[in-house]
């Protein structure tokens, strides 16, 4: 469902089609590819497509395949021209774009072999120039890409055209942007093993194309996407350049499209359908950006930030500030498990029952005292029932190193101990042979897998013991979905969902607390909640139990939620906010180093720690009672 169209008045200069879901996004890309290919095929003529690798296109290659194997789309008459590929390059190897591009679309499609064009990341440097003068040949013997399919990199790339690239540059070996390898290292495990380089076609070549779609999806992507869309036409973002194109679009998911104007700020667009959350969102914008609190703005700063079509609909600043004020006030609590014997009607939990059971469900094994520590301390302190339920193993985010270290460790145990001597000398030797001969992205072996949930799981045993949180009540659900020894995981299904069914009912609580990460649209933490809400919806109106339970969403180690959508804030003093830490600390396979740090080079309790500083600061600046740090969330009614 496209939940908003190109508007009359926007400071847009591409068309942006927004979409709910980046799957619903993705969905109608695939079937203008269809249209385009079937249409060929009534003339006799082939498509010739330009196709893009990453995240971005999976969801459309996937829906061309079905398209394929159920309702007969061919794909004997499309020709193929990849954007890009690493230098240098093996084909076979898991990184390599031709092994995605097969494993992703061609190997599942009707497609000729000899019509697949991808950039040849083997080739000798001195070969490389005459071969991107013969692929751009290629491309125009072939009459010319009909369609060019695009990603957009953090750096504003398309392909792997980095900022400074010319629109009129052709195909060619570049540099790559440190920002850019950084983001590949999800795929290489470490950074010094990206290359440095790639082959890319040039953006003078993507502007030939007859059509173009760019498409962006999940918060990663909104600041780029603005500035490609909105902002001037630089060489520092090269995506802006299809701004000149004739016929270029862009396809975006709700995230993806929240730093556009029309989203972010609409006032500044034109009128607005005023309800509570767009007028909470627009005075705390007007506070931020005028840099007074919320209580000290006047009817001249409305005036002078746009909002004077608000002040018509609430009728003086004085009001439209203290309804904000006080709105905002009453998400923060000291009780997150809700305050015994007190008023709750405008608190965020409630005071009944006075003792909960309170379900925290982590995706990864330490996600629950980074993004919320601070109030599981104050769950155990203010004596509710808490369990903690780590959804999955987290045994690829362990170093090889640390899996040896381990295997030592327990050789050397069993042989102090004399127990189990000669199959624990089998296993380790099993293990260092596996590790020495492991090739780059290479699935661990099942014993080397064990041993990295096993580390996972004693770090978080330990953190829970600090916590205080009783040993029965911490559960390894171990998620069938995540199994995979890779970073690529199976799809969310019926047996991971019957895990979560399974310990809702068992622990049947009073309020959970879920990693709420809605805006990525890849990660393990979106499949962990989209098991948790299957699970619930399953369970409503069967268990009574569900009905009174409330849903708390807190984010992950990446980023916090914006203050306007806050509905509980909980206050942590320096205290709660060192025990914290030292909770983070059990985790000793991330500290110092994680194996996907992510684009952030500190660690984990250092942004968690600076994220809740923000948080209060945040609170401060808008007028509000100064507190140490905060952790947020929002509830969820499922």
């Amino acid at each position: 469902m496209e939940v908003l169209h190109y508007p009359e008045t926007t400071f847009e200069k591409l068309p942006v089609a927004i979409f709910e879901k980046s799957d619903e996004g993705a969905v109608s890309v695939a079937h203008e590819i269809a249209e385009l290919i079937r249409s060929k095929q009534k003339k006799g003529k082939q498509a010739v497509l330009g196709l893009a690798t990453g995240s971005s296109p999976i969801g459309v290659y996937k829906e061309l395949i079905r398209l394929c194997k159920e309702e007969g789309l061919s794909f004997r008459n499309v020709v193929t021209f990849n954007l890009d590929e690493y230098y240098p390059m093996q084909p076979d190897e898991l990184q390599s774009y031709v092994y995605f591009m097969h494993e992703q679309l061609f190997d599942h499609v009707d497609i000729l072999p000899e019509n697949i064009h991808i950039p040849d990341g083997t080739l000798p440097i001195g070969l490389v120039k005459d071969y991107c003068r013969a692929y751009e040949r290629k491309i125009e013997e072939h009459g010319g890409l009909d369609l060019q399919l695009l990603g957009i990199g953090r750096t504003g790339h398309i392909g792997f055209n980095e900022p400074g690239s010319s629109i009129t540059s052709a195909t060619r070996l570049v540099k790559l942007d440190p920002l850019t390898i950084t983001d590949a290292v999800k795929d290489f495990i470490k950074e010094e093993y990206v290359p440095l380089r790639a082959l890319t076609m040039g953006v003078g070549t993507i502007m030939k194309a007859r059509k173009i779609v760019l498409m962006a999806w999940g918060e990663g992507k909104a600041k780029i996407l603005q500035e490609t869309v909105e902002g001037k036409i630089s060489d520092a973002v090269p995506a802006s350049f299809l701004q000149q194109h004739p016929n270029a679009r862009v396809v975006v998911d709700q995230w993806a499209a929240l730093e556009l104007t029309r989203v972010k700020t609409p006032w500044l667009v034109g009128m607005c359908a005023w309800d509570d959350a767009l007028i909470r969102r627009a005075v705390i914008w007007l506070s931020l950006k005028m840099q007074k609190p919320i209580l000290k703005l006047t009817d001249e700063n409305y005036k002078d930030g746009s909002l004077s079509d608000l002040l018509v609909e609430a009728g003086n600043a004085y009001n439209l500030n203290l309804k904000v004020f006080n709105t905002i006030q009453r998400t923060i609590t000291g009780w997150p498990g809700g305050k015994p014997n007190s008023n709750d009607a405008q608190r965020p939990e409630r005071a009944v029952p006075a003792v909960k059971r309170s379900l925290i469900f982590s995706p990864h094994p330490d996600d629950d005292v980074i993004s919320m520590g601070g109030t599981l301390l104050r769950l155990v302190d203010q004596g509710h029932d808490v369990h903690v339920a780590y959804q999955t193993s987290g045994n690829i985010a362990v170093f090889d190193d640390d899996a040896r270290r381990y295997a030592d460790f327990a050789l050397d145990f069993a042989e102090k101990m004399n127990v189990g001597v000669a199959s624990t000398r089998q296993e380790h030797a099993e293990v260092v042979e596996f590790l020495k001969h492991k090739k780059l992205g290479e699935e661990d072996s099942p014993l080397v897998q064990e041993i990295k949930a096993l580390i996972r799981k004693g770090e978080a045993a330990a953190a829970c013991r600090f916590c205080g949180v009783k040993e029965p009540n911490v559960h390894f659900m171990n998620m069938p979905f995540y199994e995979t020894g890779q970073v690529k995981k199976k799809p969310l299904g019926e047996a991971d969902i019957q895990e979560v069914v399974d310990i809702l009912q068992e622990i049947q609580p009073h309020q959970i607390f879920a990693a709420g990460d809605l805006r990525d649209p890849h990660g393990t933490h979106q499949v962990c909640l989209d098991a948790i809400f299957a699970a619930l919806a399953r369970l409503k109106g069967r268990e009574a139990w569900v009905e009174d339970c409330y849903l708390w969403l807190y984010r992950g180690a990446w980023q916090e939620w914006g203050v306007e959508e806050i509905e509980m804030a909980v206050p942590i003093s320096p205290e709660e906010l060192m025990r914290k830490r030292k909770a983070i600390f059990k985790h000793q396979s991330q500290k110092d180093s994680a194996v996907f740090p992510g684009n952030d080079k500190r660690e984990f309790w250092q942004r968690s720690e600076d994220r809740n500083h923000d948080t209060a600061q945040l609170y401060d600046r808008l007028g509000l009672a100064e507190y140490e740090a905060m952790e947020a969330f929002v509830r969820y009614r499922f």
